[in-house]
């Protein structure tokens, strides 16, 4: 079953853990000391041992993150204390990240369901959207368009940033709009934000958009191909995009500036790929954006700049 760590999983496998640990912070710690010990790698919400050995404990106690840590000193039940072992083992085991295994993930300061049907939120345009877009737009957006929505994270953020303003979540997966439809629900969303399958624009009715926002599939073949066992849980149709990761974000430079208002904006990330994308395109005025979060790869343009570039993009 499992492929890695397999010296930790036995040394948890011979040890009476559940006997010898009782209380809360005795699961972090004891969590935290065989992620620190482990050849994991963090990178889907989280950026060290400590926050994801936290995040796995007190979602798995259905506690929120930000409980009072004097609780941390109350004590477990065996149920309790078993259910954290295994979700201890099943990280270290198949380098499954933690959201995955607790079914909850962390964006612009809501939390989302999540399974291996979606990605793992981890956008740096979260920071935007907990901005308002400040400098980017130039006034509330009214109409939204979230394409590749994946979970509907970005959708459902901006609905509750933009309470007057209703949402398009668009997807090709109907395995990522099923998962979108779970949180919808869950944020009392359903009567502003608006789930679609289509291939990015190609099953769209016609309509303008203040803002459109994409975290397309980004990551190029060489990326791809080096990347962490932990990113191999997540679907690849959502990763991958083409020699220069740039395949999706082509297609939607060229058809955006159908699909917005006047005064609209495209507000895309591209990562990594922002190198090829600024190697391709030399004459095209990304602003990229900047971030005090960390994160890299994000540019916006308005529909004129869309416009009057648009012949570069076929």
């Amino acid at each position: 079953m499992y492929e890695h760590n397999l010296e930790l999983l036995d040394e948890i496998a011979s040890s009476p853990v559940a006997d010898d640990l009782a209380t809360i912070l005795d699961m972090m710690r004891w969590a935290y000391s065989y992620f620190n010990a482990s050849d994991l790698y963090y990178g889907h919400g989280h950026d060290n041992a400590w926050d994801e050995a936290n995040q796995l404990v007190l979602t798995s106690l259905a506690l929120p993150m930000d409980v009072p840590e004097t609780l941390y000193a109350s004590r477990l039940t065996r149920v309790e204390k078993e259910r954290i072992i295994e979700m201890v083992e099943q990280r270290l085991g198949l380098r499954k990240p933690v959201a995955y295994l607790t079914n909850s993930a962390w964006f612009s300061g809501l939390e989302f369901y999540v399974d291996e049907r979606v990605i793992v939120p981890r956008s740096p345009i979260g920071e935007l959207i907990q901005q308002g877009f400040t400098g980017i737009l130039r006034a509330e957006p009214k109409r939204i368009l979230d394409m590749c929505t994946g979970s509907g994270c970005i959708a459902i953020a901006c609905a509750d940033k933009f309470p007057n303003a209703e949402i398009d979540a668009v997807d090709l997966s109907v395995d990522a709009l099923n998962v979108a439809e779970i949180n919808i629900e869950r944020h009392n969303m359903p009567h502003r934000v608006f789930p679609f399958q289509s291939d990015l624009f190609n099953d769209l009715p016609q309509d303008r958009y203040d803002l459109i926002v994409t975290n397309p599939p980004y990551v190029d073949q060489e990326d791809l191909d080096d990347m962490p066992e932990e990113f191999h849980h997540e679907p690849e149709m959502a990763l991958g995009s083409g020699a220069d990761g740039l395949d999706i974000t082509k297609r939607i430079l060229a058809q955006a500036a159908d699909f917005l208002s006047d005064n609209g904006v495209l507000v895309c990330e591209v990562g990594n790929s922002m190198v090829h994308l600024i190697e391709q395109f030399p004459s095209v005025p990304f602003h990229w954006l900047e971030f005090k979060n960390g994160g890299l790869g994000v540019f916006s343009l308005t529909r004129e700049q869309l416009v009057a570039n648009r012949h570069l993009f076929f």
